[in-house]
């Protein structure tokens, strides 16, 4: 079967997340992280890579919506990300709305021990990884 990619994106690095072969579940791949905001290229490169090696049908990417569900300016930079996802892939891309999923990521850490000086260096995967099991729960619930 097809997996999914989940994608937590932001201004200097890119969390990635990839569905199991059956679709049930959402594991964290890695971080792709660039020294500039706009410096996409070598980003765009590894995910068609990470496409590649895992048969990825679709990604979803976290859109960044505002506590009271507004769009604010980072919504705007996520949705020029997803025009090139699907120009530069050729793949659907769908939104999920991601707030409050770095908050979660933070308290998964604390629950499982990671210490705190470690935790910035896996939240952006973690919260790739929750966008990701959103996004497969709605179509759950929606079937």
């Amino acid at each position: 079967m097809d997996r999914i990619l989940g994608l937590d994106y932001g201004t200097k690095t890119v969390g990635v997340a990839v569905t199991d072969g059956l679709g049930l579940t959402a594991q964290g791949l890695e971080i792709i992280r660039r020294d500039k905001p706009k410096k996409l290229r070598k980003t765009i490169a590894r995910i068609r890579e990470l496409i590649d090696q895992y048969d990825v049908r679709a990604i979803v990417l976290g859109k960044p919506l505002n506590m009271n569900g507004s769009s604010g300016f980072r919504v705007e930079d996520t949705l020029e990300f997803k025009a090139l996802l699907e120009e530069k892939t050729g793949l659907p891309v769908y939104l999920e709305d991601e707030r409050l999923t770095t908050v979660d990521a933070y308290e998964i850490m604390e629950e499982v021990g990671v210490r705190k000086k470690d935790q910035k260096t896996y939240v952006d995967e973690i919260a790739a990884v929750l966008i990701l099991e959103s996004y497969m729960h709605r179509q759950e619930t929606n079937q």
